[in-house]
């Protein structure tokens, strides 16, 4: 820049309110004095360098953590239902510190989080599921279980249903929200999820399943049928599922990589495309596949595969659709 205005003295001559692009003044400012913008010279900049330094600026940031809690930055509809449980932190001077990623998916990365009270004894862990922006998403199942879900501008609607560029966008934006929302219904009717915490943007807390030490609760996938009470997992299942399917909704993408065992309690996670069986024309599919896809794990572990079509059954009853 110094070499740009060299030839000026360290000023730059600007065009006077009023001049044309051009160059040629209006004609009110014929007889006004050129305005000029002044530069700094080398000398103050050293100054201001030296006068940085000595006053550094105060930091926003808590003294220790890496942010402050983000919980006042949620509206009450973004929070997670009442009553909460006693672990959830509150308290603005509460701070969060990241341990590194958990888990990572084609739409989303899950990252273990502390969130506590300095100088207290209020500390918590919980899972911070961050989705992905519209360039780096893979939502490849997107197409059937958008089928049923309206948009209140039908503009948007319509846009999802062609898979404009517009369209694509409203969708990627969708799935956190989505599964916020599904966790809290599924939280206060009783079906095994984690708690959901907060949203915030496209970041949902949630409660972490897992240890104090910050060691995850295993996939259903991961267990050895030594280690799992097969006959009791499945009736934890078959619980959860039937109170999924009265409510009128299938997970809709069921596995057992997609359902935490701790301690023998059955957690079902992953829950952003829940499939609304009853809107959804496919809604009857989407509830057998579910049950179809879990219930191969438990049959090759010794489930009489006789109780896997008696729990479709179940299911189709409780969600009110015919076979």
């Amino acid at each position: 820049m110094r070499e740009r205005f060299a030839d000026s003295d360290s000023f730059s001559r600007i065009r006077p309110k009023g001049a044309s692009r051009r160059g040629r003044k209006a004609d009110r400012f014929d007889d006004a004095e050129p305005e000029y913008l002044y530069f700094p010279s080398e000398e103050s900049d050293f100054a201001d360098e030296e006068e940085a330094e000595a006053n550094p600026p105060v930091a926003d940031g808590p003294a220790v953590g890496d942010r402050w809690s983000t919980w006042d930055q949620s509206t009450p509809t973004e929070k997670g239902p009442e009553p909460r449980p006693d672990w959830v932190i509150t308290e603005l001077a509460a701070v969060d510190t990241e341990f590194g990623i958990v888990k990572t998916g084609k739409e989303a990365d899950v990252f273990l989080l502390e969130r506590a009270v300095p100088g207290t004894g209020r500390r918590t862990l919980m899972a911070a599921k961050r989705y992905r922006d519209a360039q780096h998403r893979m939502f490849h199942r997107d197409s059937g279980y958008l089928e049923g879900r309206q948009h209140k501008e039908s503009r948007v609607s319509r846009a999802m249903a062609k898979r404009t560029a517009f369209g694509k966008e409203a969708i990627a934006g969708q799935w956190a929200a989505a599964e916020f929302t599904a966790l809290c219904r599924l939280w206060s009717a009783g079906v095994a999820v984690p708690y959901p915490v907060q949203i915030t943007g496209t970041e949902i807390l949630m409660e972490f399943i897992g240890d104090e030490a910050g060691t995850a609760a295993p996939r259903l996938a991961q267990l050895r049928a030594e280690e799992a009470d097969i006959d009791d997992l499945w009736e934890q299942l078959g619980r959860s599922l039937s109170l999924l399917a009265y409510d009128g909704y299938a997970h809709g993408d069921l596995s057992a990589y997609n359902i935490l065992v701790h301690h023998g309690r059955l957690v079902i996670i992953d829950v952003p495309q829940i499939v609304d069986v009853v809107a959804n024309p496919r809604g009857l599919s989407f509830l057998e596949r579910d049950v179809r896809n879990v219930g191969a794990w438990f049959v090759s572990r010794g489930l009489p595969p006789e109780r896997v079509e008696a729990l479709v059954e179940s299911l189709a009853e409780d969600a009110r659709l015919q076979r």
